[in-house]
């Protein structure tokens, strides 16, 4: 679901109120595309965020607490000369455009009051924040724009700014139903409602469109013909949810609870194959929303570093593998060189020197002739003891080729076990402890100017099952080591995904005769499973057993680890179960 410009016109409408006479107390970048103000009005605090990325553009009060760079981008450091202190004075949507101008009063270089307007533009991929003076003159803009980029508009610092291009289509809220009417009477009846909305009219999301199309003619690809009878009654229903009359916040999201779309008005298209629900405001439905895209996309931009690491190195080791198993295939020759080694042995008072071949009978196999090439240039014993050597090559290649592939087979499993880490990865500290893991493992060399931190005991997720036992669970290869080989006691029990990677889970246990429940057991399987690279699988195998029963050979990459006399148990991650389960 965009971002739209019905949905803009919903969250202004919201946040005016709430942040008119607030005054900026901080201003944060947490990501290169990501501006929070901190904004204290009466006894009330608010984290207004705007983002202007590619992916997550949006505008809204946010709960969510954001880590911040050390050193703050050029952007941030002029809202905090221009802004610190200021009072926001007017929140408004520009026209019906996904553009929203936030006004402050604050004071200029030499103390005399003044205006000064942060615009957000939130349109996908072109979105901006452009910040400026009184007369709308650019001060600075997360996203220049000049000739190169756009011949139609350009935004850069000094020049006024401009309004984005005006479409070629009708604004829907400053249309009545004759103008409705005789603006889609031009257009085909034989179209979808969809196609027709979205074509004459902008702002409009195609998700919203069909909703329209759906209760007017009772399809979502209704053609325009069909649903023309109620499609102005559907249209002027959108038109009042927009402006306010009959607005509903609207999260869509499916089964597993994972947000879907979002929306200004109930959604039926899905009808039971997916879950709605009304937040208390438009806010928090976009904060919900947006909150695990937005820390994914987060962690992906600061982890690029350990992305391109791990994506090389898989590459260089899978091209190694493929290659020693050709080779490995090739020395299946080596017992046929021994085979003709021993039959020209067996035979040479009948050979002669200066041939290119020789039938023999294989004594080996009944009999059955055999022809065998030759070197011309060798006596027949020389070339017997030339398909030796081969055949003593091939024997040592095939050792040495099993023994690479097995190592080589192994790297891949462990760097498997570090990318799976790093999708669960939270926050910086664990992007430092992925870093310091690769360090350790030998991946210097590819991480530029990186240099080895002492780091604090590794940090762990805890949860409590519903019988009240203790659970750990590891986040990354090293919190794996620490908390098994040197956290966990004896007799508490250990948790791990079968033959996949997954994060070690350590269930607490008073001693032997402290035996947990059938439930504890089913919730720590469940929290490994859901830790590991098959949580969105169904049965999922997980093995546990005694910690005492769980080894680690020395010399190990990190995380590795061998057990016997484990039990295997079977269960379907959850993730509201394990999220209920989690300790703050």
């Amino acid at each position: 679901m965009p971002f739209d410009a019905g949905m803009l016109r919903c969250v202004v409408r919201e946040i005016d109120p709430i942040l008119r006479g607030g005054k900026v107390e901080k201003i944060y970048m947490p990501q290169k595309d990501t501006v929070v103000l901190s904004i204290k009005n009466g006894r009330e605090a608010y984290r207004l965020l705007i983002n202007a990325g590619p992916s997550s553009p949006r505008l809204c009060i946010t709960s969510e607490k954001t880590e911040n760079p050390a050193v703050p981008p050029m952007l941030c450091m002029m809202l905090r000369k221009h802004l610190s202190g200021a009072i926001v004075t007017d929140i408004r949507q520009l026209g019906f455009e996904r553009a929203a101008r936030i006004s402050f009063d604050t004071y200029d270089a030499l103390g005399f009051r003044t205006t000064k307007h942060l615009i957000a533009e939130i349109m996908g991929k072109y979105s901006n924040l452009i910040f400026t003076d009184a007369d709308e003159k650019i001060l600075s803009i997360l996203k220049p724009v000049d000739f190169s980029v756009s011949q139609k508009r350009q935004l850069l610092p000094g020049i006024p700014y401009e309004m984005p291009p005006a479409q070629d289509k009708a604004d829907p809220t400053a249309v009545d139903e004759g103008t409705f009417n005789r603006i889609l009477a031009a257009a085909e009846g034989t179209q979808t409602a969809e196609t027709a909305l979205t074509s004459a009219f902008y702002g409009i999301a195609g998700v919203t469109a069909r909703e329209i199309a759906l209760r007017a003619g009772g399809r979502t690809d209704a053609a325009l013909d069909e649903c023309s009878m109620r499609l102005w009654t559907e249209f002027n229903a959108y038109q009042r949810a927009i402006c306010g009359e009959g607005a509903c916040p609207t999260l869509v999201a499916d089964a597993d609870g994972t947000p879907k779309e979002f929306l200004y008005m109930d959604v039926r298209q899905y009808g039971d194959r997916m879950v709605c629900t009304h937040p208390d405001t438009f806010c928090a439905l976009i904060d919900s929303f947006y909150r695990e895209r937005s820390r994914k996309d987060s962690l992906r931009q600061r982890a690029s570093d350990i992305l391109h690491i791990l994506s090389a190195a898989q590459s260089r080791v899978e091209r190694k593998i493929a290659l020693q198993t050709r080779e490995l295939e090739e020395c299946a020759d080596g017992e046929r060189y021994r085979l003709w080694g021993d039959l020209i042995t067996a035979g040479l008072y009948r050979m002669k020197k200066g041939v290119d071949s020789v039938v023999l009978e294989n004594y080996y196999d009944g009999g059955t002739p055999v022809e065998i090439p030759l070197d011309r240039t060798l006596t027949p014993s020389q070339n017997a003891q030339k398909y030796y050597k081969k055949y003593t090559k091939s024997k040592n290649a095939r050792t040495h080729l099993t023994e690479q592939l097995a190592r080589g087979k192994e790297e891949l499993a462990y760097l498997a076990s570090v990318s799976d880490a790093l999708t669960r990865a939270e926050n910086e500290r664990d992007l430092t402890e992925v870093r310091d893991e690769l360090y350790h493992s030998g991946y210097a060399s590819r991480m530029k100017n990186y240099t080895a931190k002492k780091q604090a005991a590794p940090s762990l997720i805890r949860f409590r099952t519903d019988d009240g036992r203790l659970v750990y669970c590891g986040k990354n290869n090293t919190a794996n080591d620490y908390l098994t080989t040197k956290l966990a006691s004896r007799s508490d029990w250990w948790f791990h995904v079968k033959n996949q990677p997954g994060s070690h889970v350590v269930m607490q246990s008073a001693g032997d005769a402290d035996e947990p429940t059938e439930r504890d057991f089913t919730q720590a399987a469940m929290i490994a499973a859901f830790h590991s690279k098959a949580a969105d699988g169904v049965s999922v195998p997980v093995d546990y057993t005694h910690v005492h029963a769980v080894k680690k050979p020395a010399g190990s990459k990190p995380g590795f680890v061998i057990y016997t006399t484990n039990w295997t148990a079977y269960v379907t991650p959850d993730k509201q179960t394990v999220e209920r389960l989690r300790l703050p």
